[in-house]
């Protein structure tokens, strides 16, 4: 039993030497994970074994991704790096990972991301961004990053998010926003719109609070009535809420026609609200004259297919007793006219 013992520790010393485990990290054959968190580590550790699925990063100094960094491990499927000095990705930052799932880069340092970033992980599905210091986002964050289901980005500077960057992401089931200085002006209009539609399909977000204009500071965005957007430029809000299915056209015509009459100027720098605003249920007085249209149309239609019916039956039956009963009677028998005859003499 002994030299058996003894055996399999030499396998796994001699597996160790062949594939390597990096200097400072502890690798776990069976479960394919190399842990190197809480090792003072400034740099991603080279010489990983090629067979690794998680590799854990936290709780270290690390402040910059190499392009060629994790070649050597192409089976990884979760990656932590929270809690390190990452300041930026470049975009080759994760070239070689096309089976990594999970990435996790909460509590670092990163102010910009560049579109590109994520091109290269075709399976991930769980990105935190959370807990940085990013200013803005790209239009996309990769062209191969639609299997994307978990989105986080709060706690950063963000002041805006172009919608189109939501809308790459069809398989996106929850975003998380919150702790950002959302701005709520004519810029959000896009994000309000996206938000309220994918809440509506099942998805789930912990909300957009806002920080600007003053009038509107920790204000949940979706409480903020259309209405509010009345003095947007067209491009920034009569546009895109003529593609949203919930507005009507008059809805919209009457906003835009408010608009003119009450500026003479069609753009407003910062989008402050209009001094009288239209009242918050608008919507719900429009729907309710449109279903009380439909209903009074429903009857009318109803009402002239009655109509019609009548007199149809009534020509029927005319045309019946003209055809039918006047012959019989003008043919009557002598005997039933004789009283008839026998009176008149």
């Amino acid at each position: 039993m002994k030299g058996y013992l003894l055996l399999i520790s030499n396998v796994i010393i001699l597996i160790y030497e062949v594939h390597g485990c990096p200097e400072k990290c502890l690798c776990h054959p069976p479960s394919k994970t190399v842990d190197c968190k809480n090792r003072g580590l400034v740099d991603i550790p080279s010489h990983l074994p090629s067979e690794t699925q998680i590799l854990l990063l936290q709780n270290n100094h690390i402040w910059r991704i190499n392009q060629s960094a994790f070649t050597g491990a192409p089976w990884l499927k979760i990656l932590e790096l929270s809690n390190n000095s990452i300041t930026s990705l470049a975009s080759g930052a994760f070239q070689g990972l096309r089976y990594l799932q999970v990435l996790n880069l909460t509590k670092n340092l990163i102010h910009y991301v560049e579109n590109k970033t994520f091109s290269s992980l075709p399976q991930l599905k769980e990105l935190d961004l959370s807990s940085n210091r990013i200013l803005s986002l790209p239009e996309t964050l990769g062209k191969n990053t639609g299997n994307i289901t978990l989105l986080s980005v709060k706690h950063n500077k963000l002041q805006k998010m172009e919608r189109v960057l939501l809308e790459s992401l069809p398989n996106l089931k929850v975003v998380l926003f919150k702790d950002n200085p959302w701005q709520c002006n004519c810029n959000v209009f896009g994000l309000k719109l996206w938000l309220e539609s994918f809440l509506y399909r099942g998805g789930i977000s912990d909300g957009i609070i806002c920080s600007t204009p003053e009038n509107r500071k920790g204000k949940d965005l979706l409480k903020v009535p259309y209405e509010m957007y009345g003095v947007c430029p067209a491009t920034a809000a009569h546009v895109t809420l003529a593609s949203f299915h919930h507005h009507t056209s008059e809805h919209r015509n009457s906003l835009k026609h408010a608009h003119h009459n009450e500026h003479g100027d069609s753009s407003h720098s910062d989008c402050e609200p209009k001094p009288k605003s239209r009242p918050v249920n608008l919507r719900h007085a429009i729907a309710t004259v449109v279903i009380t249209g439909v209903v009074c149309g429903i009857v009318c239609l109803m009402m002239l297919a009655a109509a019609v019916y009548g007199c149809a039956y009534a020509a029927i039956t005319a045309k019946y007793h003209k055809e039918h009963l006047a012959p019989a009677i003008e043919q009557g028998s002598p005997e039933e006219k004789e009283p008839f005859d026998s009176s008149l003499a």
